[in-house]
């Protein structure tokens, strides 16, 4: 995964999340909301941006890395 130095707002994130739903496991998508309402600071909607990004694209291999990183996140 590409990193990049563009902040991602949260609403810009929100919107990703939405449209990766179908292709998450649920639990994923509801700590990643959960996340979401708690109004994370600015490196967590990057990180989660990124781990949600091109999500429904990756192989299973990568979707295994993502979900550990999202998980990481939501455990906070």
């Amino acid at each position: 995964m590409s990193s990049c130095n563009l902040d991602h707002d949260l609403e810009d994130v929100t919107k990703k999340l939405s449209e990766q739903k179908p292709y998450l496991p649920e639990d994923l998508f509801v700590g990643s909301n959960q996340l979401l309402e708690k109004r994370p600071d600015q490196n967590t909607l990057n990180e989660l941006f990124h781990l949600l990004k091109k999500y429904d694209l990756a192989s299973e291999e990568e979707r295994a890395e993502r979900n550990t990183g999202i998980r990481k996140l939501t455990s906070k």
